[in-house]
C-alpha cells in the first residue's frame, strides 16, 4: 500500500510486504525509541491522540513515539471530555480535528466507529482500537516482538488464549499472521471462541488452525503463547463475566511441566491470567512487548507523515 497520507483502520489492509516494511523501519528507529538517539524527523508535525475508551500503554506509546520523533501531541481523553458527549457526529469531529493535526490516533468503544470517523478525516487516521473489532497497531507490535524474540515468523505455531470473541488484539493478529506460513491454535471456552469472520478469513487464506479448550495441550504444541484477559467491560452482566474469569491461568509450574522454551506474550493489562511468578522466566516477553510498541508506532507515524515510502 501507499502509506503516505493513508488511513490504517484494519490489519487486513496490510500485505506481507507492508508488514515487513513497517518492521524494518521499526528496527531502524529503535535507537530513538530506546532513548539512545534523538530525532526531529517529524518536527512541526502534530498528533491528535483521541482516546474515548480507557488506555494506558497504547495512548502513551503513541504520544511517546511522536515526541521522540520531534513532533507534538494534542489529546482528548474520555468521552465526557469531548463534543461527542454533546451529540456531535464522528464525521464532524474528524473534520474539526483534521484542521488541528497532521495525523490522528483514535480509540473508541464502538466497533466500526473508526470507519465512520475516517469519512470526515482529511489527515491520516490510525486505529488504536475500535470496540471488539480490531487493534492493528498492537498486532504489528506483537508480530515485531515475535520476530525479534524468535528470529522468524514463518514456521511457528502460535496459540492464542482467553477471550477470543471480544479480544480485538487477537482478531488483528490473526489477520496479520494469515500473511505468513504459520499454524494457529485458538484456546477458549466455546462461548468466547474466535469469531466466524476471522476463521473464515483464515480458511480463505489457507492457514491451518485448531480450536480447543485444552491449554496444556496447546502449550506443548506451540512456539508462542499469546494470553489475553477476560474483558469484564464486554459482558452484559457481572455473572456472565464471573463465569469465565479465571478459566485459564498461566503458572510457572504449568510452563515448566509443558514447554519451558515457549515465548509468552500478552497485550496487557493482565488480570489474574498470568501469575507474577512467570515474569522471571526468560520466555516472558510481555514487558519487552510494551517497549517494542514505541518503535512500531514511530515507524507507522514516519511512514504516514514522512518520506518512508521512498526508503
Amino acid at each position: 500500500m501507499e502509506f503516505q497520507n493513508a488511513h490504517i483502520l484494519s490489519a487486513q489492509q496490510l500485505n506481507t510486504e507492508d508488514i515487513e516494511k513497517i518492521l524494518r523501519i521499526a528496527v531502524e528507529l529503535e535507537p530513538i525509541a530506546q532513548k539512545k538517539l534523538t530525532s526531529d524527523l517529524l518536527r512541526n508535525k502534530v498528533l491528535a491522540a483521541l482516546f474515548y475508551e480507557p488506555s494506558t500503554r497504547t495512548r502513551l506509546s503513541f504520544e511517546t513515539a511522536m515526541n521522540r520523533l520531534g513532533g507534538r501531541v494534542i489529546s482528548v481523553v474520555g468521552m465526557d471530555n469531548s463534543s461527542l458527549k454533546k451529540g456531535e457526529t464522528l464525521s464532524d469531529t474528524a473534520r474539526v480535528i483534521s484542521s488541528y493535526a497532521d495525523v490522528i490516533a483514535m480509540r473508541h468503544p464502538d466497533a466500526g466507529s473508526l470507519t465512520e470517523f475516517s469519512r470526515g478525516a482529511s489527515v491520516p487516521l490510525l486505529n488504536a482500537g475500535d470496540g471488539v473489532n480490531e487493534h492493528p497497531t498492537q498486532a504489528l507490535t506483537d508480530i515485531f516482538t515475535i520476530e525479534k524474540e524468535q528470529g522468524r515468523i514463518n514456521g511457528l505455531t502460535i496459540a492464542m488464549v482467553g477471550d477470543l470473541k471480544y479480544g480485538r488484539t487477537v482478531h488483528s493478529l490473526s489477520y496479520l499472521l494469515s500473511r505468513f506460513s504459520v499454524k494457529l491454535i485458538f484456546v477458549s471456552p466455546p462461548e468466547l471462541k474466535m469469531p466466524d469472520t476471522v476463521t473464515a478469513h483464515l480458511r480463505e487464506k489457507g492457514v491451518y488452525f485448531d480450536e480447543t479448550q485444552n491449554l496444556e495441550e496447546a502449550i506443548r504444541k506451540s512456539d508462542v503463547l499469546y494470553m489475553t484477559r477476560i474483558q469484564k467491560e464486554r459482558f452484559a452482566t457481572e455473572a456472565e463475566y464471573r463465569r469465565h474469569h479465571g478459566v485459564y491461568v498461566l503458572t510457572k509450574g504449568l510452563i515448566e511441566r509443558c514447554n519451558q522454551h515457549i515465548l509468552i506474550l500478552h497485550p496487557l493489562p493482565r488480570y489474574g491470567e498470568i501469575s507474577s511468578e512467570i515474569d522471571e522466566l526468560a520466555g516472558a516477553a510481555y514487558f519487552r512487548q510494551v517497549e517494542n510498541a514505541v518503535a512500531v508506532r514511530m515507524a507507522l507515524l514516519y511512514l504516514l507523515l514522512g518520506d518512508g515510502d521512498n526508503d
